[in-house]
């Protein structure tokens, strides 16, 4: 179901900064000859992740207030605790009050502080997909963490690809699913384009040396600029660059931070780890309350497609919004504002009864 309806506008005047939300708990998960479904074998996975609030289990002994929350491509838990997301969602009061629930952020194969490329292996990394990532994150809930029940899975971009496919994997997992500015469906058409052209930037890039760099090659550049260019809103964009020596020194300073922060091998797995992501075959099987929230100015899943629309009524309790455009819309990181969705996070929970 299509709903098409404003939000309240978080924004308002009068609206306060939410209390700070308790620091998170780090830890790491080693998975012992862990085998992907290329059949490569890695001897020791590394699953670093961070976690807030502790585990209740109900009066049958099954956990009953835990939380996945799952990350984009190239991110990590961390960015989770910014205060404009774990502010509106993590702190005393709301949503995901950390007092409550038991919030679980990992950091996905390939990503943050998991094993990934450049820790050494760099192109000799086992090749993953998201299937793997999320048979990583089920070890690391049932025999790391002893979850054997969620509350909700919770995740945006690649995460919320995630989160349809845990959906349709373990069905009877969690209470509730919301995934975010994603769609259910292979990755394919200008999506797959513009993965291709990085995919295509660093493997064809002679300074790449088949993974094998002594500096970064300049296909990080490319990917960085790709990266940046569908990120965003061209309304927003034009505020942050309206005029051309303007745009080149955003554009300048974006990149170069990227360059000093990201990693050829690391970025290209990431970006290829999409290979398996095909959810559409297995919609029918979820069986937990979905609810998929887009924006309308997202321009990786563009809403004239129709695909969301057209997916979810395979979904038997799916539920799909596109948000509208705003004065405050960030293109596809419109997620992270989550004062303006978080409303209908509480819909999605008081709708889902536990399990």
């Amino acid at each position: 179901m299509r709903d098409l309806r404003p939000p309240p506008d978080p924004h308002a005047a009068g609206a306060g900064p939410a209390a700070a939300p308790p620091e998170p708990v780090e830890g790491e998960f080693l998975l012992n000859n862990f085998q992907f479904t290329s059949g490569e074998i890695l001897p020791s996975l590394r699953i670093h992740y961070r976690t807030l609030g502790h585990p209740r289990r109900d009066e049958r002994g099954v956990v009953s207030n835990a939380v996945l929350i799952l990350h984009g491509t190239g991110g990590s838990g961390a960015r989770f605790m910014d205060a404009e997301f774990a502010g509106e969602l993590f702190s005393p009061g709301q949503p995901l009050d950390a007092s409550r629930y038991f919030l679980v952020l990992p950091d996905g194969i390939g990503h943050g502080q998991s094993s990934k490329p450049s820790d050494g292996a760099h192109a000799r990394f086992p090749r993953f997909g998201y299937r793997d990532m999320i048979a990583a994150q089920y070890r690391l809930l049932t025999q790391g963490l002893q979850i054997d029940h969620l509350r909700l899975v919770i995740g945006i971009s690649m995460g919320g690809m995630h989160t349809w496919l845990w959906g349709a994997l373990y069905p009877d997992f969690m209470d509730a699913l919301l995934p975010m500015v994603c769609l259910p469906a292979q990755i394919s058409a200008r999506n797959r384009v513009w993965r291709r052209v990085i995919s295509d930037a660093i493997r064809n890039d002679p300074k790449w040396r088949g993974g094998e760099y002594h500096q970064q090659p300049p296909s990080l550049r490319t990917a960085a600029q790709i990266l940046f260019f569908m990120g965003s809103n061209p309304s927003l964009r034009l505020q942050q660059m309206p005029t051309l020596t303007a745009s080149d020194a955003v554009l300048d300073a974006a990149v170069h931070t990227a360059m000093q922060q990201d990693d050829a091998n690391d970025t290209l797995y990431q970006i290829e780890a999409s290979w398996d992501y095909d959810p559409g075959p297995e919609l029918d099987r979820i069986r937990a309350p979905l609810l998929a929230l887009n924006w309308s100015d997202d321009l990786i899943n563009p809403p004239e497609l129709g695909i969301l629309e057209r997916e979810i009524e395979r979904v038997p309790h799916g539920r799909a919004i596109l948000i509208p455009f705003t004065a405050h819309s960030r293109g596809h990181e419109s997620h992270l504002d989550a004062a303006a969705w978080k409303h209908h996070l509480l819909q999605l929970l008081d709708s889902a009864p536990y399990r």
